[in-house]
């Protein structure tokens, strides 16, 4: 049959896909995996959900600054892999090299009293800052200018944009990676027999944090604005908001949530080295699976779809392990795009994207 007749509260029926009843039922399939292993070994299954949330959190990180950056200007940023190469690098310029990204001057926030984490910090915001002023100046001279023309043309714009950013980036670490000296390091902490690690709990934190401000951005003026904007960019034009501001606002906290998601990234024991490499840039499309299904338009949407493809890539890699031999090594990588197409084939817009209606 192509689907299933449920009868609704009000008498009504609706009919469920045959592909929905085929997701419950893997939903259902591995939830009661779950539920057995928490009996079986229940510090193993938690190390491995800390693990999951941890990724998670990174990937929802850099789907959010896609989501802000569409919802905006309708159009996916494919620069976003080498703006969070280029956030990570300018961390460690800060840091590690003491000097001001694209300077040789001294960072003075190396040399201020306290503990290393607290220095770190404060050399991480610097980064971060400069992670923000890159976007607002792509944002000026590649984006500006194309408000009112072809989505497609913006978009090849940005693919452009990702080519010569990460060629750039690539020169930086082609000799050796760049090093983040990141205070925690790979230490951690027992549950029991469960080993979390400090980045995991930080990088979650973040990710809270930064869905938070987000949240409370979208009741500002402003945020109300962005709204107005993505939803019909000539009615706000009418209404005498800022196209231009509001573009650059959404470059601007893009290019800072993508910088955070590489910087942890690129964290251990997340990234084995601690390093900015080459691979670096990859997250983006690693997280790319989030922003469909979470939704391109939907910040919760990020959240959700963040965790989901997090949580099926840390734990089909621990559960599924013993499979390699006709999985393949890299199958952790391959699961969340299967998990996307999936979801696609029933939900189009994702779980909580907003369905486009045209009629005729």
């Amino acid at each position: 049959p192509r689907g299933v007749d449920v009868l609704m509260s009000t008498g009504t029926t609706r009919k469920i896909s045959g592909g929905a009843v085929v997701i419950f039922a893997l939903l259902a399939a591995v939830g009661l995996y779950l539920v057995y292993e928490l009996f079986t070994d229940p510090y193993t299954l938690l190390q491995a959900v800390v693990k999951s949330l941890a990724m998670g959190s990174i990937y929802a990180l850099i789907a959010l600054g896609f989501v802000l950056i569409f919802k905006a200007t309708e159009v996916i940023n494919f620069a976003q892999g080498a703006l969070a190469m280029c956030g990570a690098l300018f961390v460690s310029y800060s840091f590690t090299d003491e000097h001001i990204p694209f300077t040789t001057i001294h960072n003075p926030l190396v040399d201020i009293g306290g503990p290393v984490w607290f220095r770190w910090t404060l050399c991480a915001l610097l980064g971060l800052v400069f992670a923000a002023l890159l976007g607002l100046l792509l944002e000026r001279i590649a984006i500006r200018p194309m408000i009112g023309q072809p989505l497609f043309s913006v978009a090849v714009i940005t693919l452009g944009l990702e080519i010569v950013l990460r060629a750039a980036a690539y020169d930086t670490v082609k000799t050796a990676p760049r090093v983040l000296g990141v205070p925690w390091g790979v230490k951690d902490f027992k549950i029991g027999t469960a080993v979390i690690n400090y980045s995991y709990v930080v990088v979650i934190c973040v990710a809270l944090v930064a869905f938070y401000a987000v949240f409370v951005f979208y009741r500002s003026k402003m945020g109300i604005a962005m709204r107005a904007v993505a939803r019909d960019q000539e009615a706000a034009m009418a209404q005498g908001i800022s196209i231009g501001k509001v573009f650059a606002i959404a470059w601007g906290a893009g290019a800072v949530l993508a910088a955070l998601g590489g910087l942890f990234a690129s964290s251990p024991p997340i990234g084995q080295t601690g390093a900015v490499e080459t691979a670096t840039a990859l997250v983006a499309f690693r997280a790319l699976p989030a922003v469909i299904l979470g939704g391109l338009d939907s910040v919760q949407g990020a959240l959700v779809g963040g965790v989901i493809v997090g949580s099926a890539e840390i734990l089909a890699g621990q559960y599924l392990a013993g499979q390699v031999g006709w999985l393949g090594s890299g199958y952790p990588l391959i699961i969340p795009y299967v998990v996307m197409i999936i979801t696609l084939l029933v939900r189009p817009y994702g779980l909580f994207g907003t369905p486009e209606i045209r009629r005729v």
